[in-house]
């Protein structure tokens, strides 16, 4: 296995380190029913996408209790 010639610095190790930071997503709302959603994808409360509906949700029936 190969080795390091020399040792790398606090400096250069943390600029390396710095990009693997997690990132929160950016949320945004959807325009037909203001719910939060990610940009660029279908929503997933109503199914719209640009204006159009693209997908059909299935709404969940309540059971009655008897």
């Amino acid at each position: 296995m190969a080795l390091p010639k020399r040792r790398w610095s606090n400096s250069r190790q943390g600029k390396r380190r710095g990009e693997q930071k997690i990132k929160v997503p950016s949320i945004s709302l959807c325009p037909n029913c203001k719910s939060p959603k990610l940009p660029h994808r279908v929503c997933g409360v109503c199914g719209f996408y640009k204006g159009k509906q693209v997908v059909q949700i299935k709404k969940k029936e309540k059971k009655e209790k008897k």
